[in-house]
């Protein structure tokens, strides 16, 4: 029964220690703390900008009380205090406007990322050919062939072969 504790220890150690989960790990910590500047991107500038062309229209304080009642609230707060539910959209929308900013940027980013990754990458050069076409009987043989092995037929010397042995 123990050595099945051991192995369950060894095999989570083994687990925990693989570079994929090491990486997942450091993504979330990075991730939470990209989550808090895009925040802070929303609420503290993109926000006031489109309240002051919507001439003064706070997404946040955009709700709905779930309940009839000839009061009105300032803020979600105030209905909460007051004891009402309250339907929070303009929550709803700043969470939303979120989620694109920060998709934005993870793309801006990957793509970055990926341009970076071709910068360092030099295109092969195709492979030699290894094969070529009998012109007797169109088989594919090797390219060092001299006779085609499924119809014997001698094979005419090719020009670059001949250019070549001009040469030397």
């Amino acid at each position: 029964m123990k050595e099945k504790g051991k192995g369950f220890v060894a095999e989570f150690k083994k687990f925990i220690m693989r570079g994929s989960v090491v990486d997942l790990a450091v993504g979330v910590i990075i991730g939470g703390a990209f989550q808090a500047i895009v925040n802070s991107l929303v609420n503290d500038i993109i926000s006031p900008v489109i309240s002051l062309i919507t001439k003064g229209v706070n997404f946040a304080d955009k709700f709905i009380v779930l309940a009839v009642t000839d009061e009105t609230f300032p803020t979600v707060e105030a209905a909460k205090n007051a004891g009402f539910a309250t339907l929070n959209y303009g929550s709803f929308i700043t969470a939303v406007l979120n989620f694109l900013i920060m998709a934005f940027v993870i793309f801006l980013l990957v793509k970055g990322l990926n341009k970076l990754a071709d910068l360092g990458r030099k295109e092969e050069a195709p492979a030699a050919p290894t094969t070529k076409k009998c012109p007797f009987c169109r088989s594919e043989i090797s390219i060092e062939a001299v006779r085609c092995p499924h119809c014997t037929s001698e094979l005419p010397e090719e020009e670059e072969e001949t250019e070549e042995k001009e040469a030397e």
